[in-house]
C-alpha cells in the first residue's frame, strides 16, 4: 500500500512573531445564513456560544444575527483592510489555549472574502482549523438554477474595471462548463452586456436577494435579462450563473 503524504502552503510568516500554541486553540470557520436567519445550524449556533470569541467581518452586522439568538460571546472586527494586523491578534487569543470562530457578513468565511489568509495563518502555525458548514450563495443558486452541478467553475466577483472584467471573460470564453460569478447592484448591467458581448447570448440564471424577503430567480438568455435590467434599477445582491460552451 502507498503511503500518504502530508503537504503544506508556502508558509505566510512574520518574522516578529514567534507565538507558541497550546494544543488546546482551535480555530472554527462557521457558516452564518445568507438571507434567512432560520437557515443558521444548530451546531453553529452552539459552536458560536461556546467559542471564547468571533471574529467578525462587520461586528455590527454579526452583532444583530448573535442578539438574534442571544448569543453573547465577545465581538472582534476582522475584515480585508485590517487582516494582517487582526489575524496576528487572534493567534495570540488562541496561543492561550483559546477557542475562536471566524464567520463573514453571510455565507462561508474563505468563499470570496478575505477569511482565507486568517486560515492559511492559523494552519501554518499549527492551530487545528475545524468547519462548521453551512449556507453558501453560489452553492444555493445553482442547486435552483436548472443548470449542469456535476461540473461547474466558481469564478466568484469580476474585476470593476471593464477592460480587466472583459479579459477575464475571454479566457472563459471557450469553457465548457457551468460558469459562476458574484455581483454588485451597481454593476450588473455593464458585467451582463460584457458577457453578451464576449461569451455570447447564453442562458443565464440570476438570483437576486437569495433566500431574503425579496428573493427573486430570473432565467432567460443574457439579451433579455440585460432587457430587464435597462428598464429597472437593480438592487441587492446577485448571483450569476452562465451555460458553458456548447
Amino acid at each position: 500500500m502507498g503511503s500518504a503524504k502530508l503537504f503544506a502552503y508556502p508558509a505566510i510568516r512574520n518574522p516578529n512573531s514567534e507565538i507558541q500554541m497550546t494544543p488546546d486553540a482551535c480555530l472554527y470557520i462557521v457558516s452564518t445564513p445568507i438571507g434567512n436567519l432560520e437557515d443558521i445550524t444548530l451546531r453553529a449556533v452552539r459552536v458560536l456560544k461556546e467559542v471564547d470569541f468571533i471574529f467578525a467581518e462587520d461586528t455590527r452586522f454579526t452583532r444583530k444575527l448573535l442578539t438574534h439568538f442571544q448569543i453573547s460571546t465577545p465581538l472582534r472586527s476582522y475584515h480585508g483592510y485590517n487582516k494582517v494586523k487582526q489575524a496576528e491578534k487572534l493567534l495570540r487569543l488562541l496561543a492561550g489555549g483559546r477557542e475562536a470562530a471566524l464567520v463573514s457578513n453571510a455565507g462561508t468565511p474563505g468563499i470570496s472574502d478575505p477569511g482565507s489568509y486568517l486560515i492559511r495563518l492559523a494552519l501554518d502555525r499549527g492551530v487545528p482549523v475545524v468547519p462548521v458548514p453551512g449556507p453558501t450563495a453560489f452553492a444555493a443558486a445553482l442547486s435552483v438554477s436548472g443548470m449542469p452541478g456535476v461540473n461547474f467553475i466558481f469564478y466568484g466577483w469580476l474585476s470593476p474595471k471593464g477592460s480587466k472584467r472583459r479579459r477575464a471573460l475571454l479566457e472563459l470564453k471557450d469553457e465548457e462548463r457551468t460558469i459562476i460569478f458574484y455581483e454588485a447592484p451597481h454593476r450588473l448591467l455593464k458585467t451582463l452586456i460584457d458577457i453578451e458581448s464576449v461569451l455570447g447570448d447564453r442562458h443565464l440564471f440570476i438570483g437576486r436577494e437569495l433566500t431574503k424577503k425579496f428573493e427573486e430567480r430570473l432565467c432567460g438568455r443574457v439579451s433579455e435579462l440585460i432587457e430587464i435590467f435597462e428598464n429597472r434599477k437593480p438592487r441587492g445582491e446577485f448571483t450569476l450563473i452562465v451555460s458553458g460552451k456548447i
